[in-house]
């Protein structure tokens, strides 16, 4: 096996593993800030793609594609939000009927399943030929971290307001917080707008990058964005205390996530494999803190006992 190959992909794997970090801490939203797993990203990831490419083909901007693109996450995520907080349907439930509509929804923006862009006819901010031999105000992987960092300040900053921790309470303990005055359910829904609107953003990013917007992109990205979230806790957990470092950590963990990946196809492992081995990562991180309280935990002792 050629070593060479292999760090020549590095810097691929850490420019889709940056992408792929944005639509990860839109799942950070609301899988560790709400406490809801949703799984319309499946479907927004997809949107956010097929907008951005539409427009872009039509003749709009590469910036005001990317906005629509986030405007239309933040519509996904609103429908999520109303179908759980207004018609009382479970979350999880609510993701995959949004999820199961967007199909239908994207393949009338798109025409058909799949729509790609010419990288020499159209202006896009990132692309796979911008990885190499390109200045370094166009390089993929410094405008993505940038644009990274930019959307973790802006999210620290949103979250330390009073609408902000009232969001967090929302998530943390959501009786107390209808104790207190807060309007929870307005609060579920505007978070899952901001993190359907993140993952539409990275979609909008990724189709770029990639060249195309396909139908099933977005297949699996919740199991990604979980992979992303665990590793970064895992690897950045006592180290980033912080709410925006561990927006950061998230970001990170989907870079070592995508890194390994290219590892793992470049030892030559069946990359039909890759979708079950991602499975596997996620199920055993999200089991070790059971494991831990059950099996490596002190007993408490009672009062008395000696």
């Amino acid at each position: 096996m050629n070593i060479v190959s292999l760090l020549n992909a590095l810097p691929g794997a850490a420019a889709q593993g940056l992408i792929w970090g944005i639509m990860a801490i839109g799942v950070y939203i609301t899988f560790r800030i709400l406490d809801i797993a949703d799984l319309t990203v499946d479907g927004t990831l997809c949107t956010g793609g097929a907008v951005c490419i539409m427009m872009m083909q039509s003749g709009h901007s590469v910036w005001v594609s990317l906005l629509f693109a986030m405007i239309a996450g933040l519509l996904a995520g609103m429908v999520t939000g109303l179908l759980h907080t207004f018609m009382g349907i479970p979350a999880i439930l609510a993701g995959i009927l949004t999820q199961l509509g967007l199909y239908s929804v994207n393949l009338k923006i798109m025409g058909k399943s799949n729509q790609a862009i010419n990288v020499d006819k159209y202006d896009l901010l990132v692309s796979l030929r911008y990885i190499k031999d390109v200045p370094l105000y166009r390089n993929t992987i410094l405008i993505v971290a940038v644009v990274t960092a930019i959307l973790i300040v802006v999210l620290y900053w949103f979250f330390g307001t009073e609408l902000g921790c009232s969001l967090r309470a929302t998530g943390c303990n959501d009786r107390m917080s209808r104790a207190q005055g807060i309007n929870t359910d307005f609060n579920r829904v505007l978070g899952l707008m901001i993190s359907n609107g993140l993952v539409a953003f990275s979609g909008a990013l990724l189709s770029q990058y990639q060249g195309f917007a396909d139908i099933n992109m977005g297949r699996g990205a919740i199991v990604i964005g979980l992979a992303a979230v665990i590793i970064g806790e895992a690897a950045f957990g006592k180290i980033f205390r912080n709410f925006g470092f561990r927006l950061l950590g998230v970001a990170f963990g989907s870079i070592i996530y995508y890194v390994v990946l290219q590892v793992v196809i470049w030892r030559g492992i069946d990359t039909d494999l890759l979708k079950l081995l991602s499975a596997a990562v996620v199920a055993v991180f999200l089991a070790i803190p059971f494991w831990k309280s059950k099996y490596f935990s002190k007993p408490v002792r009672r009062g008395g006992d000696k």
